[in-house]
């Protein structure tokens, strides 16, 4: 539906010539005061080459049709052959500095490489592919430092036969982005390790995994905490020993407190066996007690939390019955009493609330403004975001961009992940593990699940005032270890999910770890 036709183009481009200067209303507020024509209205449909822009490579392959995003015109890149081809606008008498093009973009995906660049600035060219995107409309970013007083502004193809993009709306301005976390949970490392799991650098060298996941870019790592797991592991002592591994490596720590024996997640959210059976008062005085005696051990080692979570996805609340989203008053005050917990140890720690669905604008709307509207105290939003579950990169996006703005917080995703085969490496069948589950337009390959790392790097790096935090991988060393399964209180559970780890089944660092050196 939105790949670009070319019928009757010759027929049209007299016609619209004749038309620029006459029907066409003046577009100029949408564009950068550098960038001449950025929304591509200056020429209307069927413009061989848009004014202001200049063209390489197989140049029948660029032009501009209906259908913009903003305007009523956009930049499309198609043919019916394989191609290659460039358009680019060259700026100069630029003040140096950092400046950032950010552009509305769509793909049907295929290449061999699309992306936006900006080069000739004087350092080295930087780069954003655009996403696989055939029906919604993504904001992308490209920041660079500007050092001679000069740039190229530059959309590039290098297409099979078919393969479309669409380009709309950029501007370049100045300023600059970037992601501060680069993350990765690595909370069932301990216990992998523990029953002989074993990992490699990508030539095959056993190694430390955080040390190769560092080298590779990683910057944060994320540890789940459970109160008293039917294994021993994930609780406070295991947390606190993997706490020292994390600091040694000169990454930062994301506690993450699920407040369960187990997983909890939308489906789940089990109070601890502990604290069954106590009222609705003690539990708070449980979360509370629990958040501050976990915090303040890692604290007392020299490996304190640079951000914690006060519960795991919980969309439906969490200890439940009592902390259901059915009695939001009474959720309020477990969440203000691990708020209250973390603060206590220090003032400075960053609160995040974490969610899943993280394409689901309506219920993440709905979520936080009770929270809000109940008073509930919080820092930063987190969001799951798998792809094959929750909406596309621009359900995403909108709902991401959306809880930055509205709530007027930085926002992250605190989960996400994407497989690089189908097969199992164990007797249990994997989550995703059929060629209809995957996202269209990214394969389940290495360099699949590298694509996706950056789209949804992409889209965290693009929110706008600077409120997109970064991006936590889910879960980088849950590899297939025989005794490591989902299951805590089932030494023979297997692990459905190794296939989307970030080591492969021959324990080496795979390709796409390339992700954590995203800007």
């Amino acid at each position: 539906m939105f790949h670009p036709r070319r019928t009757l183009r010759a027929l049209l481009l007299p016609l619209t010539a004749g038309l620029a200067l006459t029907a066409l209303p003046a577009q100029t507020a949408q564009a950068a005061a550098m960038l001449t024509n950025a929304g591509f209205e200056a020429d209307g449909a069927g413009a061989a080459v848009p004014g202001g822009w200049s063209e390489y490579g197989d140049t029948g392959a660029s032009f501009t049709e209906s259908g913009g995003h903003g305007g009523s015109y956009r930049l499309s890149h198609w043919a019916s052959a394989a191609y290659k081809v460039e358009t680019y606008q060259y700026l100069s008498g630029l003040t140096n500095g950092a400046y950032k093009l950010t552009a509305w973009v769509r793909s049907g995906g295929g290449q061999k490489s699309a992306y936006l660049a900006l080069k000739n600035c004087g350092g080295a060219e930087q780069r954003t592919d655009l996403p696989v995107s055939a029906s919604g409309w993504i904001h992308v970013v490209v920041p660079v430092k500007v050092t001679n007083n000069q740039c190229t502004i530059s959309v590039n193809s290098d297409a099979n036969a078919g393969n479309w993009i669409n380009v709309d709306d950029l501007a370049f301005t100045s300023g600059t982005t970037g992601l501060s976390i680069k993350g990765a949970d690595i909370s069932s490392l301990a216990k992998s390790e523990a029953k002989g799991g074993v990992y490699r650098t990508a030539s095959g060298t056993t190694a430390d995994p955080i040390t190769v996941l560092k080298n590779a870019g990683m910057n944060y790592a994320r540890l789940k905490v459970w109160v008293d797991p039917a294994d021993g592991y994930n609780n406070k002592a295991r947390v606190l020993a993997t706490a020292k591994r994390v600091k040694a490596a000169g990454q930062k720590l994301l506690v993450d407190f699920h407040y369960s024996d187990i997983w909890a997640d939308p489906g789940a959210q089990t109070k601890p066996s502990a604290w069954a059976g106590h009222s609705y008062s003690r539990l708070r005085t449980d979360v509370y007690h629990h958040t501050y005696d976990v915090l303040s051990a890692l604290k007392a080692q020299g490996t304190a939390a640079d951000m914690v979570q006060v519960g795991n996805e919980i969309n439906g609340g969490m200890l439940w019955s009592e902390g259901s989203t059915d009695n939001w008053g009474q959720l309020a005050g477990l969440l203000n009493s691990g708020y209250d917990a973390v603060k206590a140890v220090d003032s400075a720690t960053p609160v995040a609330l974490h969610l899943a669905k993280g394409g689901d604008l309506a219920g993440t709307r709905w979520w936080f403004d009770s929270a809000v509207s109940n008073g509930v105290k919080f820092d930063a939003i987190g969001l799951s975001y798998y792809g094959y579950w929750h909406g596309t990169l621009a359900d995403f996006q909108t709902t991401l961009d959306d809880a930055a703005s509205r709530y007027g917080k930085p926002v992250f995703v605190a989960e996400t992940a994407y497989p690089f085969r189908l097969d199992s490496d164990d007797a249990h069948e994997n989550i995703i593990d059929l060629p209809s589950e995957l996202v269209s337009g990214y394969p389940a390959t290495a360099a699949g699940q590298l694509a996706w790392m950056n789209s949804v790097a992409d889209i965290v790096e693009a929110v706008p005032n600077g409120r997109g935090l970064g991006v936590f991988y889910w879960e980088a060393t849950w590899t297939a270890v025989n005794g490591n399964g989902w299951d805590p209180a089932d030494a023979a559970s297997g692990n459905g999910w190794e296939n989307q780890a970030l080591f492969g089944y021959d324990d080496r660092a795979l390709s796409s770890m390339a992700w954590f050196g995203h800007r």
